[in-house]
């Protein structure tokens, strides 16, 4: 946990990438997270599940949190959505918006990735999970690291 924030992304970057979740939220009552993963892991599914609770993401009142998990010393990114999304939604949910990051991440545009992926998340979540006049942001936008 001693890891320097910025050794990944610039605040700029992060600056556009919470700007894109702000965006994406505009269109869903979803709650969507980043999370930059610093420790080494060989179960990424179960480090990015153990984020997801520590960030309290599964108390949202629909169950709809989302969290993008990014391990760049394991190149490694997870997708998880919380089982509200996971009861309405078919299995390959998030397939697509998974193999569209990890292209851009191969070319090593991380934060454009990660702001199309968001993007693809409000667009996708919006069908299940419309964004409600009275709808409260009841997560944090910002990224969170360890």
């Amino acid at each position: 946990m001693g890891e320097n924030k910025n050794a990944f992304l610039s605040s700029k970057q992060e600056q556009k990438i919470i700007e894109a979740i702000r965006l994406a939220e505009k269109n869903t009552s979803g709650e969507i997270r980043v999370h930059i993963e610093f420790e080494t892991s060989t179960d990424h599914f179960q480090k990015a599940l153990e984020v997801f609770n520590r960030l309290e993401m599964d108390q949202t009142k629909d169950r709809n949190a989302v969290l993008f998990h990014v391990a760049p010393y394991d190149h490694n990114f997870t997708i998880i959505g919380d089982e509200g999304i996971d009861q309405v939604t078919p299995d390959d949910f998030w397939e697509e918006i998974k193999e569209v990051v990890i292209s851009y991440f191969r070319e090593e545009k991380y934060t454009k990735g990660l702001c199309k992926g968001i993007e693809m998340t409000g667009e996708a979540l919006k069908i299940y999970f419309p964004y409600q006049e009275d709808d409260q942001n009841e997560l944090s936008d910002e990224i969170s690291y360890s």
